[in-house]
């Protein structure tokens, strides 16, 4: 398996130059140059295997230059008996009701979806690492995140050999309890910078900073190559595509379907990272009816996969589902590559229109390709509240505001096509990472006593209370977060976050900025 870049100027590149690389020279980004396929045989021998079997399986298929000793290495460290996972299962699987199942990622060690990809990612790195001539060179991770990736890679790359992280998120835009998770971050390569923005202009910023040929030149010289561990990477990407084949073998194992019975998948989606994992696993052979997107009222990629016009040029809403907080969709450029035919020339004057005008305009036939597969809609506030609330009545079943986006759209998704497909939901995030927004609504519908209480009780004391008028338990990640120190309180402007890589990198400090 090789890789080129969806703007045509890169092929032939292995998989650990993609994951070193992670962005191609041209801008673009990397996808597979070959087809993987299993056929309905090779269905039913992965349906039989464990978390970790299938990991290696399906990772065999993509990461051809790695040995299998590579592998199982890889997927020992993240999945194997020593995981951080809180269970033997990283990725279960819960019936909710009728038709409808869940598909539980927040049982990592940050407590959210990007744990399953972030936790193998570092072992990927080291090893395309050690496959290089240049071994004294060092990659620095360099993301921007509107919560879970930040914490999730600060923790997978935390203390690894040869790899430096840096972080920025939005000063205003993530949960008291996301924000915690990441200033208190442990590591002797770490950095966790907040920036004066939001997710969009830490992206962007990060964006640039990947394509300053100049800066980048320097970095080298100091021995640095910069990679992401954003799902721009895919690296990323890859062990995501696992977690949608475990969740449909999971329906079949329980008899909740059969072999070859096609499944929905519905993602609650912003940078389009996940739900285009789901994309990769139905190229791959799992049988997909529809994939559901599910955005909340930024909902620019919604619009988008309805009418193939992409418009950021609208207000950026800061929700209870930060994590979707998103105008600038970066995945999409690899979705419009493959449904435009592999078109990297419209790919990369779409994306060079997106840069400079904040829209474009795909074509009939690529617009076409996308709605034969893809359903969306948007979730607002209220009803992303009123999903929480109802669910927690209905089924006694706990969930965030980005779950919440889903199942709401989920519903949406019923009503207008009648579809009773078995379905399977995303819940990305536990509802204690989100712990106010989640109490707030279950107090407003079913509980008005715990309304009274909230006002009186700060994030940690609110995680207690939560679990005890719920009988949820609070993941022990987050139970610790009140009793450990703040070590990274750095803020800085939009501009200035070249200069915090370099100072960070190489230790040419210049004025401080501010700090929390």
């Amino acid at each position: 398996m090789t890789y080129k870049s969806t703007r045509g100027a890169v092929s032939g590149v292995s998989f650990s130059e993609a994951v070193l690389k992670g962005i191609a020279p041209d801008g673009g980004l990397f996808v597979p140059e070959q087809n993987v396929r299993f056929d309905s045989l090779a269905l039913a021998e992965m349906c039989e295997m464990d978390y970790k079997t299938l990991a290696a399986h399906i990772f065999r298929k993509y990461a051809t230059d790695f040995t299998d000793g590579e592998i199982e290495y890889c997927v020992d460290r993240a999945y194997g008996s020593g995981s951080r996972f809180d269970g033997p299962d990283p990725a279960p699987v819960t019936h909710l009701n009728g038709t409808l199942s869940v598909l539980e990622l927040w049982h990592g060690p940050t407590a959210a979806f990007k744990d399953l990809a972030l936790q193998v990612l570092p072992a990927f790195m080291s090893v395309a690492l050690r496959k290089r001539s240049e071994q004294s060179r060092k990659i620095a991770i360099l993301t921007a995140t509107s919560g879970d990736t930040g914490k999730a890679a600060l923790e997978g790359f935390r203390d690894a050999d040869g790899i430096d992280i840096m972080v920025f998120f939005p000063e205003k835009g993530v949960s008291e309890i996301q924000k915690r998770q990441m200033i208190t971050q442990e590591g002797k390569n770490v950095r966790v910078v907040a920036v004066s923005g939001n997710f969009d202009d830490a992206q962007t910023g990060v964006k640039h900073i990947f394509g300053d040929r100049e800066f980048n030149e320097l970095l080298s010289e100091h021995g640095w190559q910069l990679s992401s561990a954003n799902s721009i990477n895919f690296g990323r990407l890859l062990p995501q595509i696992v977690y949608y084949f475990h969740a449909y073998f999971a329906l079949v194992r329980s008899e909740r379907i059969s072999m070859g019975t096609k499944v929905n998948f519905v993602v609650p989606t912003g940078n389009f990272g996940d739900i285009l994992a789901a994309y990769y696993a139905f190229k791959a052979g799992l049988p997909v009816g529809k994939l559901i997107c599910a955005a909340n009222s930024n909902n620019v990629v919604s619009d988008f996969l309805r009418t193939g016009f992409y418009d950021a040029n609208r207000e950026f809403k800061l929700t209870i589902s930060p994590a979707m907080d998103i105008l600038i969709s970066s995945n999409l450029e690899r979705l419009i590559y493959d449904m435009s035919g592999e078109d990297e020339k419209a790919t990369a004057r779409l994306m060079m229109e997106l840069g400079k005008q904040g829209c474009y305009n795909v074509s009939r036939s690529t617009l076409a390709g996308i709605t034969s597969l893809f359903w969306s809609d948007w979730s607002s506030e209220d009803e992303t509240r009123a999903a929480i609330a109802g669910v927690w009545k209905e089924s006694r079943y706990l969930i965030d505001p980005h779950t919440a986006v889903g199942i709401d759209v989920y519903d949406k998704y019923v009503i207008s096509t009648g579809d009773m497909t078995p379905t399977v939901a995303v819940a990305t995030a536990s509802p204690f990472k989100f712990n106010r927004s989640v109490a707030e609504s279950i107090a407003d519908a079913n509980d008005p006593a715990l309304r009274d209480k909230l006002a009186a009780v700060n994030e940690f004391e609110l995680l207690r209370l939560l679990s005890d008028s719920t009988g949820c338990r609070v993941p022990a990640s987050l139970a610790t977060l009140e009793s450990r120190p703040v070590l990274h309180n750095r803020v800085c402007a939009t501009a200035r976050m070249k200069e915090e890589v370099q100072n960070f990198l190489t230790g040419s400090l210049g004025s401080e900025p501010a700090a929390f």
